[in-house]
């Protein structure tokens, strides 16, 4: 409009903080283009050329490419449409960034060789649909074919499904990794599968001689916490009644005398498998996958109770000779 103030590229420079190179830069591509020119030839821009570069540069400093940029301050695009695309793509950078973040703090933490580095970044990039493939593939190398027997598996394989979210957090990427890797370790898919077997079977029994009743597991734990709060030592005869308690439950399940030697070694190398470091990491790393409360140790407590059964039959064994 005539009798608005007119703008050199310097002023504009000033005005805008911009560089009078960049303005330039910006007016050859037509991004910001000038509405009059000095007797001299050097440009003059009108006031809306101030808000056009104060755009241009916040949609620049977003990321946004000069051609896209041209079209949002020309109105050919609408900017709530580019901003929700461009946010969109930043989304998914994010997501790519937060992967190789977990992977390389993942090998940072634990050495890993060259191998395993390829393995966690693979492991890392899989697809939703690959991810559920390899967690049913190990759920059912563990429970296949017991469901029947024990329909309670069906509950606790859900319980032991990982889900990854949509937008997880590095702890929860590099969880999942080593979850991961867990479940296509084949020692550890046998060590569960046994686990699950032998509480197939004494479920299997439970429900045929004394009615649904707890794993040994949960007993042990609920049996010996008060020794353990107590500070009794597995090996003193104040431990006794603990043991006992334990021992009786396993020793009713399968029909045999409480103080049975036998029994007693069946029982120590039963809660040594549940006693598996690994089992313990799967259930923590899948807590931080799925976003749960850190799961409860069962490590003291089992410890106690190997220690505790050892020391009684190691001293049968010894009176028997």
């Amino acid at each position: 409009m005539d009798g608005d103030p007119l703008y050199s590229i310097g002023e504009l420079a000033r005005r805008t903080g911009l560089t009078v190179k960049t303005i330039r830069f910006y007016s050859d591509r037509g991004i910001v283009t000038p509405v009059d020119r000095t007797p001299a030839g050097y440009r003059l821009y009108g006031t809306d050329a101030v808000a056009r570069l104060d755009l241009v540069r916040t949609l620049r400093e977003l990321g946004l490419d000069l051609s896209t940029i041209r079209k949002v301050v020309d109105r050919e695009l609408s900017l709530p449409e580019v901003a929700a695309a461009h946010a969109e793509a930043l989304a998914v950078q994010i997501g790519v960034l937060r992967l190789r973040h977990a992977v390389l703090a993942a090998v940072g933490a634990r050495g890993s060789t060259p191998e395993e580095t390829e393995l966690m970044h693979r492991l890392a990039q899989l697809s939703e649909d690959e991810r559920r493939r390899l967690v049913d593939e190990f759920l059912g190398a563990v429970f296949g074919g017991l469901d029947a027997a024990v329909p309670a598996f069906v509950g606790v394989k859900r319980s032991m499904t990982p889900e990854l979210p949509d937008n997880p957090d590095a702890e929860q990427v590099q969880a999942w990794v080593e979850l991961a890797e867990l479940s296509l370790d084949p020692e550890f898919r046998a060590s569960v599968r046994q686990l699950a077997e032998e509480q197939a079977a004494e479920q299997v029994r439970r429900d045929a001689t004394t009615g649904p009743r707890r794993d040994i597991a949960a007993v042990v734990r609920d049996q010996v916490g008060p020794a353990l709060a107590a500070g009794i030592a597995p090996a003193s005869s104040q431990a006794d009644p603990f043991v006992a308690a334990f021992t009786a439950d396993y020793a009713h399940l399968f029909d045999h005398p409480d103080d049975d030697i036998e029994l007693r070694r069946r029982l120590t190398a039963r809660l040594e498998r549940v006693n598996d470091p690994r089992r313990e990491r799967y259930l923590q790393l899948l807590a931080v996958v799925n976003g749960w409360p850190a799961p409860e140790s069962l490590a003291p407590a089992l410890d106690w109770s190997v220690q505790a059964l050892r020391v009684r039959t190691d001293t049968a064994t010894a009176g028997q000779t």
